[in-house]
C-alpha cells in the first residue's frame, strides 16, 4: 500500500513543479514589459521632441488647422497675431516716451510676439477706434495695442502737439491699421465747411474755450473719421479718449470683437457705462499697470446702494465721479450716422436703437497721476476764477483743480490732492468694496504687462527706426515743422467771432436735431432721497 501510495504522489509532485515553474517564467515576462514600456514610450518622446515630430505648438503660426484657436465666427485657423511670430529682442531707447515700454527681453506671452496683430480681412466685425489726442508713445502704444488685444483692427487718430512731433508720429504711421490726421490749417479749413459745423445741435459749444473747444474738436473729427471707417469696412465705430479702456466684462471671452458679434443685428448703438479709476497712492507713474480700483458707475449698481453711500462716496467732492458719468458710446457703421458730442452717436435719418451693456464698461484713469492737475492746467489759458473758469469747464471738480493747479504751491496741491483724489482710507476702501461701490479690475494690467514684456512696443519703436534711413528721417522733420505745425494765424475753433455769420449757415433739421451729449456728471443725491 505504501508503495502504491508512493508511485502515485510521484506525477503529481512533478506537475505541480511544472505548474509553478510556468507561473514564474510568466512573471517574469510580464515584469520585463512593463519595464521596457515606459522606457520605450520615454524613448519615442524624446526622439518626437528632437525632430519636431509633428506635435506643432501652439504658439508658433503655422499654415495647418488650429482650428481651436480660431475666434469664433471666422474662417481662418491661426490666432490673429501669430501668423509671422518672431523672437523679439527689446532695447532701450533715449527718448523720454519709450522710458518704461519695454522692461523685459524673454516674452511671458508668446502670442503677442508678433506686434503687427495681422487681423485677417474676414474677421468680423471690424471694429475701429476714434480718437483726439496730445499724447506720448509712452500712454497711446499701451492703450492701442491692449485695444488690439480685444479685437480692434484699426485707429483714426487725430494728432497735435506732442503726438504731432516726428519722433511719435512715425511710429504711429509705421503701424498697420493706424491713420493720423494731423491738426493743420487746412484741416480746420476743411472742417468749416463740414455739414455739423452748419448745423444747430452742436451749436451752444462753439466760441467758447478750454474743454469747450476740445468738444468741438472731437465732434468734427468724429465726423470725418465715420468717413474713414465707412471706406476701411468698419462695421463698428467707438469714440475714446487715450486715458480710457474698454473693459468687455459679461462677453464669454475677454474680447470687445466677441461682445460686439453677439449684438443683435437691429442695434445702432451701444452704451458702455463709465467706471472711474480710484487711485491709493500719490506717486502713480503708469496708470494703466498702477490702477486696479474703480469705482462703479449709477447704472451697475443698486439705487439703494448708490444713494445709501453717496456721501461716503464722494468725500467732499462735487459729484459721486469726479468727472464725467455717462459713458461713450459704439455706434454701427450705417448711412446717415452722425456724432452726438464725444460720448453718443446719432443718425440723421431715424432715432438709434441703443441699449446700454449690463457688465462691460469704459475704464476711465482721470486724475491718476498727481501731475494730471498742472497738465490740465498748462492746457487752458484761464483766468482762476470762479466766473472764468465756468467758461472753460463743464464739469465742477474740472473746475475747482483748475484753480488749485493755478493758485497753490506744490505742497498745497499735493496735499489737495490727497484728500480729494487719492483713496488712502483703508477701513473706507474696504467699505465700499464690501458695498460694491468700488471693484478690482486686474486684466488690463495683466495685458498691457504682457506685452510690454513680450517686447511689443519697443519692437514697434525699432521697427519704426529702422524702416527710414536717418536722412529721410531729417528730412521728415524739417517738412514738418513747416507744413504739420498749425500757424498762429490759422482759425482757432470757436475764437473767430468776427466771421461767425458768414462761416455757420443754420440748416433746419426739424425731425432729428437733437443737442449734442456734453460729458453729465451722474445722479446726485438730494434731501428727498
Amino acid at each position: 500500500m505504501a508503495g502504491h501510495h508512493h508511485h502515485r504522489s510521484t506525477p503529481l509532485l512533478s506537475s505541480a513543479t511544472s505548474a509553478s515553474s510556468s507561473s514564474q517564467s510568466f512573471l517574469s515576462k510580464l515584469l520585463l514589459l512593463l519595464t521596457l514600456l515606459p522606457l520605450s514610450l520615454a524613448a519615442l518622446a524624446f526622439v518626437l521632441q528632437w525632430r519636431g515630430g509633428g506635435v506643432s505648438d501652439p504658439t508658433i503660426a503655422t499654415s495647418g488647422a488650429y482650428s481651436r484657436w480660431a475666434p469664433q465666427g471666422s474662417h481662418h485657423e491661426i490666432f490673429p497675431g501669430m501668423e509671422t511670430f518672431s523672437t523679439l529682442s527689446p532695447k532701450s531707447h533715449s527718448s523720454s516716451d519709450c522710458i518704461n515700454l519695454g522692461r523685459s527681453s524673454s516674452p511671458s506671452l508668446p502670442y503677442y510676439g508678433d506686434w503687427k496683430f495681422g487681423f485677417e480681412a474676414n474677421l468680423r466685425p471690424k471694429i475701429c477706434i476714434t480718437t483726439s489726442t496730445s499724447a506720448g508713445l509712452d500712454q497711446i502704444l499701451p492703450w492701442m495695442f491692449y485695444h488690439k488685444v480685444l479685437g480692434v483692427t484699426n485707429f483714426f487718430l487725430f494728432v497735435e502737439g506732442h503726438t504731432a512731433s516726428p519722433n511719435v508720429s512715425k511710429v504711429l504711421e509705421s503701424i498697420p491699421g493706424v491713420k493720423v490726421i494731423y491738426r493743420t490749417k487746412e484741416l480746420e479749413e476743411q472742417q468749416a465747411k463740414s455739414r455739423i459745423w452748419n448745423e444747430t445741435w452742436l451749436s451752444s459749444f462753439f466760441y467758447k474755450p478750454c474743454n469747450y473747444e476740445l468738444f468741438v474738436k472731437q465732434s468734427l473729427n468724429m465726423e470725418m473719421a465715420i468717413v474713414m471707417a465707412r471706406d476701411a469696412g468698419m462695421d463698428w465705430i467707438l469714440h475714446l479718449d487715450t486715458d480710457e479702456l474698454i473693459h468687455p466684462a459679461g462677453a464669454r471671452e475677454y474680447s470687445l470683437r466677441q461682445l460686439l458679434l453677439d449684438v443683435p443685428s437691429n442695434v445702432d448703438m451701444v452704451i458702455f457705462p463709465n467706471y472711474e479709476s480710484s487711485v491709493e497712492r500719490d506717486d502713480i507713474k503708469d496708470p494703466f499697470t498702477e490702477v486696479s480700483m474703480f469705482k462703479k458707475n449709477y447704472d451697475h449698481l443698486p439705487k439703494d446702494t448708490y444713494f445709501g453711500m453717496y456721501k461716503e462716496s464722494t468725500r467732499g467732492n462735487p459729484n459721486y465721479f469726479l468727472t464725467y458719468g455717462n459713458g461713450k458710446a459704439a455706434a454701427r457703421i450705417q448711412d446717415h450716422l452722425r456724432p452726438n458730442g464725444a460720448h453718443r452717436w446719432h443718425n440723421y435719418m431715424k432715432t438709434p436703437n441703443e441699449i446700454k451693456l449690463e457688465e462691460a464698461a469704459v475704464l476711465h484713469y482721470t486724475y491718476a497721476k498727481f501731475s494730471d492737475l498742472t497738465s490740465r492746467r498748462d492746457r487752458c489759458g484761464c483766468k482762476p476764477t470762479k466766473e472764468d473758469v465756468k467758461r472753460c469747464f463743464m464739469l465742477e471738480f474740472d473746475r475747482a483743480a483748475f484753480i488749485i493747479a493755478s493758485t497753490a504751491t506744490e505742497e498745497e496741491m499735493l496735499n489737495w490732492y490727497r484728500e480729494h483724489v487719492v483713496w488712502g482710507d483703508k477701513d473706507l476702501r474696504l467699505k465700499l468694496l464690501r458695498k460694491g461701490i468700488l471693484t478690482r479690475i486686474y486684466a488690463p494690467t495683466a495685458i498691457i504687462q504682457g506685452l510690454r514684456e513680450s517686447g511689443v512696443f519697443s519692437s514697434v519703436i525699432e521697427n519704426a527706426a529702422s524702416s527710414i534711413s536717418k536722412d529721410k528721417f531729417l528730412a521728415s522733420i524739417d517738412s514738418s515743422n513747416t507744413s504739420r505745425v498749425v500757424s498762429l494765424a490759422s482759425r482757432k475753433i470757436g475764437r473767430n467771432r468776427e466771421h461767425q455769420p458768414s462761416v455757420r449757415k443754420v440748416l433746419e433739421i426739424a425731425a432729428y436735431e437733437v443737442a449734442a451729449v456734453p460729458p453729465l456728471s451722474p445722479p446726485a443725491w438730494t434731501l428727498e432721497q
